[in-house]
């Protein structure tokens, strides 16, 4: 578990610096992708699939 979560602080930083710097190639698209993957095996999961699952029905109740 300790190595899951060290490397998922590892991409998700990889993937800000990324991000700020204005330019995502195909290999920060592959970071992101593989910070998703080792995210979704940690125990913040199930959290973070709720809060996804809860804005998605916020959105879908909207009239526009």
């Amino acid at each position: 578990m300790a190595i899951s979560i060290s490397l998922v602080l590892l991409l998700l930083i990889l993937a800000v610096i990324f991000l700020r710097t204005g330019g995502l190639k195909i290999s920060h698209a592959l970071v992101c992708a593989m910070l998703g993957f080792f995210l979704a095996g940690t125990s913040m999961a199930p959290t973070i699939q709720s809060g996804l699952t809860a804005t998605a029905d916020v959105v879908s109740s909207l009239t526009p």
